[in-house]
């Protein structure tokens, strides 16, 4: 049997930091970690070939090579996907689908001939021995969540590293939580669920070998799910892989509450993380209590941001507009909330009910859905709610926030408050080709030719009295900044 594996591509996202990849010759943020897995599970015997869009082209010969497409995707690839099925079904290729999209929606995909949903774990080997059967069913769906003890190290000889800004592994699924607009308990699961720190640190010894030098994206959905676990024995066991290894950058996502554990914090910061992405969502209380964001409640949060930079981890921020709760005072609050914090990576969005939610089931039942589908796209302005403000007023204030956050003044002076906060990370990636080419190229696009020059210029001079060993770190964000305001252009003009 010959599969082709095929991941769709993104559009010009948030989070898809394709502006910013070009300064350092990378085509795409993450390779398709999900697929790489699912490939690991496949018969030894099977030949294997995997296209994600966002680094090459599918070309006639791939599908004409396959017997079968394996398809893999989230939301915001909902555009591609369409087009990738259309082009295996009209090769005569068979398709077999899973994923956060498919999972979510299943009946929007009717044309796909094998749906196999919720987790590969346990409805991949079904599926499996049903092919070989010659008796595949059109749909296959899990009635339980799988433990992970089992789960392989993705197939990373199928990818070309070079063509990615960073790797990732997945430590566990599932979060304690469960706010009301979130889709990750419906799909993973409030207890969450681990993989041995020996398996992890066979994940990292396997991107090492495979010649990875550069960041690791923990993608867990709450790092902090399992906290004795993670404190007795994954991140001690990487604590000593760092000291044996040329140390690598680790990041991850995880809730307020790390601000409550020093001990915790100071672990992470000498494993390698030195970036932890935090739902804020908002600084209204009423907001947070409407969604169900109880972590995030009765709590100062500036201060719990400041402390968490201070233990040497940057925050990148979540934030929402658009909860029943939101008075027009809400889009200058977000601003001072933002720039007050040096949260430097703010992802800012309009509420959407994802399927699958509470949300989504409350604003159903009360006839305020407008779409039962959602872009994706987490900075193109739009909903798929009726929500209580008045929509144009919802829209034309969130465009305020964006372009307030990203004008180059407002957006360099929270890199400036936020380097007075930071601890110096534990583990920093080495000076490399890839890293003075992107330090050359953001002083000719920025320092140069860009309209933020004479902000980048300060910037630097800034940061090379005061916290001089933080400049490498400075131009990087110098580069974010660049993405997010093309970002920001191409949506709110």
């Amino acid at each position: 049997m010959r599969v082709v594996l095929i991941y769709p591509e993104f559009p010009d996202t948030f989070w898809s930091f394709r502006y910013a990849l070009k300064f350092i010759g990378r085509k795409s943020a993450f390779p398709p970690l999900g697929l790489l897995t699912v490939a690991a599970m496949l018969p030894d015997t099977w030949e294997k070939r995997l296209v994600d869009l966002n680094v090459q082209r599918l070309r006639d010969n791939d599908l004409a090579w396959a017997d079968c497409a394996f398809i893999s995707a989230m939301a915001a690839q909902r555009v591609s996907v369409r087009e990738v099925v259309n082009r295996c079904r009209k090769a005569g290729l068979r398709t077999v689908a899973g994923g956060p999209l498919f999972t979510s929606e299943p009946e929007a995909f009717p044309e796909v001939d094998h749906l196999v949903l919720d987790e590969a774990e346990v409805t991949l080997p079904a599926f499996l021995r049903d092919l070989e059967a010659g008796q595949p069913k059109p749909k296959y769906t899990a009635d339980h969540f799988p433990d992970l003890a089992d789960t392989p190290i993705p197939l990373w000889s199928l990818v070309d590293l070079k063509r990615y800004g960073s790797m990732n592994v997945q430590y566990s699924r599932g979060c304690p939580f469960d706010c009301e607009f979130c889709n990750i308990t419906s799909l993973y699961g409030r207890r969450p669920r681990t993989k041995s720190a020996q398996q992890i640190i066979a994940e990292m010894n396997s991107l090492y070998k495979h010649g990875w030098r550069g960041s690791v994206f923990f993608v867990d959905d709450n790092f902090l799910g399992r906290k004795e676990h993670l404190k007795k024995e994954l991140l001690p066991a990487l604590i000593d892989w760092q000291k044996t290894h040329r140390g690598l950058p680790l990041n991850t996502e995880i809730s307020i509450n790390l601000a409550d554990d020093e001990e915790l914090m100071d672990m992470m910061h000498r494993a390698g993380f030195d970036t932890v992405f935090i739902g804020i969502e908002t600084p209204d209380e009423d907001s947070l209590r409407e969604c169900g964001k109880t972590q995030n409640k009765n709590r100062d949060l500036l201060s719990d941001v400041k402390r968490i930079q201070r233990a040497g981890l940057q925050v990148q921020g979540g934030f929402i507009v658009g909860f029943d709760g939101d008075t027009p005072n809400i889009f200058q609050r977000q601003i001072d909330f933002i720039q007050k914090s040096g949260i430097v990576t703010a992802m800012v969005g309009l509420l959407e009910a994802l399927p699958g939610t509470r949300l989504y089931e409350r604003l159903r039942q009360e006839g305020r859905l407008q779409s039962t589908e959602t872009t994706g796209d987490n900075a193109d302005a739009t909903t798929n709610i009726i929500p209580c403000m008045d929509l144009e007023t919802l829209q034309n204030g969130y465009r305020e926030i964006m372009r307030t956050i990203y004008t180059p003044k407002q957006y360099y002076q929270r890199i400036q408050t936020f380097l007075r906060e930071y601890k110096t990370p534990h583990i920093r990636a080495s000076t490399d080709w890839t890293r003075l080419r992107a330090a050359w190229r953001s002083t000719i696009h920025l320092g140069i030719l860009g309209r933020e020059r004479f902000h980048y210029w300060r910037l630097m001079f800034w940061t090379l009295l005061h916290r001089p060993r933080m400049l490498s770190l400075a131009i990087t964000l110098s580069i974010y900044g660049y993405h997010f305001r093309k970002v920001c252009q191409r949506h709110l003009q």
